[in-house]
């Protein structure tokens, strides 16, 4: 059934960047992690929104990139530079959270190479799609 996935979050992005959005966050970050978990369950709706980009299909596996605001905050999810890695595995109906970072959390110049990095360097499952 679409619109009806089981959302997962990995234990590496629990630990990494999970923690410091909590940290400073907050309630505000609890029920935005919610949000995100509700938006994620309907993933199939969401990679139509300019909030979603599919950045690798690999049939039954898609890698996407979407972007949130914290609640509470006046910032939009564009100009946030708040950004959530997610597997999509369509047969399964799950998705797996595999990173949820701010632009700052990252070091290098290049975003999209640095979260790819961390992604194969932490996830061998996802390797070989980067």
């Amino acid at each position: 059934m679409p619109g009806n996935n089981a959302v997962n979050i990995e234990v590496f992005a629990e630990r990494h960047f999970i923690k410091s959005f909590s940290k400073k966050y907050k309630a505000k970050w609890d029920v935005t992690l919610l949000a995100i978990m509700a938006e994620l369950e309907r993933i199939d709706a969401l990679i139509l929104t300019s909030r979603a980009e599919t950045v690798c299909d690999a049939g039954d596996i898609l890698i996407i990139k979407t972007k949130f605001r914290v609640a509470g905050t006046q910032e939009s999810a564009k100009t946030s530079g708040n950004r959530c890695i997610v597997a999509w595995h369509k047969q399964q109906q799950s998705v797996s959270v595999l990173l949820v970072y701010t632009k700052t959390d990252l070091s290098g110049h290049n975003e999209t190479a640095e979260w790819q990095q961390i992604i194969k360097n932490n996830y061998p499952a996802y390797k070989h799609l980067f």
